[in-house]
């Protein structure tokens, strides 16, 4: 071995056998292209059982099984291994697995093509890629507070007219 150049026995384990490339597919490569980006987050991996609450503060990839509730002001990702059951509250989820129980996301919750979720969504920006399971109710809210809506909606402007003449009828 040359000196300067760092080997170590994990490379061996991080290639393909023989050399051969893996077949995913779109929703799998997205997946894995997800796991790429975020490998400096926290991440709950696969083999991960836990009974209790969560709680987080910025990033987490949950991979592992879940039973009870996670909060967080946060972004959450459930992987495609993933079996979530219990309520979930944070600010973005991406959802690859399973999940039984109610999300409520402040901002936006998307669900990819091999998710289940079973329970009723709450979220103000909402993503259904074709293929995805959802059995439940859901309701797309503003995200913006009581005040907020009411200045940002537009208004109805009504006029007294009669109908007849609104629609080029004579009189």
């Amino acid at each position: 071995m040359e000196e300067g150049s760092s080997y170590s026995p994990a490379d061996d384990y991080n290639r393909p056998a023989g050399g051969e490339q893996s077949k995913t597919s779109p929703s799998t490569t997205d997946y894995l292209k997800y796991m790429a980006e975020h490998s400096g987050k926290d991440i709950l991996s696969s083999d991960v059982e836990i009974k209790g609450s969560i709680k987080f503060q910025k990033e987490l990839l949950i991979d592992g099984k879940v039973e009870g509730e996670i909060n967080s002001d946060g972004v959450l990702t459930i992987g495609e291994n993933a079996d979530i059951r219990g309520e979930v509250k944070t600010k973005s989820i991406t959802v690859f697995g399973k999940v039984q129980g109610n999300i409520t996301v402040a901002e936006r919750c998307e669900l990819k093509a091999k998710s289940t979720l079973q329970g009723d969504l709450k979220a103000a920006r909402l993503v259904i890629e074709e293929g995805a399971t959802f059995i439940g109710k859901s309701e797309v809210t503003s995200g913006a507070s009581p005040a907020k809506s009411v200045t940002g909606r537009p208004e109805i402007v009504r006029h007294d007219e009669p109908v007849k003449a609104a629609f080029g009828a004579r009189t």
